[in-house]
């Protein structure tokens, strides 16, 4: 091969290798490195995606009920595995009808296209379901709230969000573990 073909070839090959390794780091992005579901960014554009093609689709918020202290008594490790363990129950749940992500910290999201189909009562079960960890049975429990899209005055997931968000409040705000969906 000649050096000039060489030399025109070389940048090509670099700025493909650094295009492959932007787009790992984009799709790492979308990705929690802890439960491996989506991250906000990821999960948005899928919701969204979701709302639009789906009326009966709804948008759920779960909130891990006294996480703080799990964490605190058992250590992060056994948090990591509280949280790895309700990301997998989510997932579960949703299955090739939805999909799940992480906000952060202990609060999950999940938009499904028909909450009725769902069982929106199996996932509270799941999510109660108590974690086995390092020889011990640690009590799991989870705030759920949810909004149907059909609800809502405009189909948008903003608003869809917020009416799951007040919904989950309001199930932490009866003092037990469940669900609740906005009516």
């Amino acid at each position: 091969m000649d050096p000039h073909t060489t030399a025109s070839i070389l940048p090509l090959l670099g700025w493909a290798v650094h295009g492959g390794i932007l787009a790992r780091r984009l799709a790492c992005a979308r990705r929690d490195p802890l439960t491996g579901l989506h991250t906000r960014a990821g999960w948005t554009d899928r919701a969204d995606h979701l709302i639009r093609r789906h009326s009966n689709a709804a948008v759920l918020l779960v909130d891990l009920d006294h996480f703080k202290t799990l964490n605190d008594t058992h250590g992060h490790a056994a948090g990591d595995a509280a949280l790895i363990a309700t990301a997998d129950r989510l997932r579960t749940w949703c299955g090739r009808s939805g999909t799940a992500g992480r906000l952060g910290g202990d609060e999950f999201v999940a938009v499904v296209r028909d909450l009725a189909a769902a069982d929106l009562d199996a996932l509270t079960a799941a999510l109660h379901r108590p974690l086995h960890y390092d020889g011990m049975s640690l009590p799991l429990a989870a705030s759920v709230g949810a909004c149907r899209i059909s609800e809502l005055p405009m189909p948008v997931l903003p608003d869809a969000l917020a009416a799951a968000d007040a919904a989950m409040y309001a199930a932490k705000g009866r003092g037990r573990r469940g669900s609740r969906t906005t009516r």
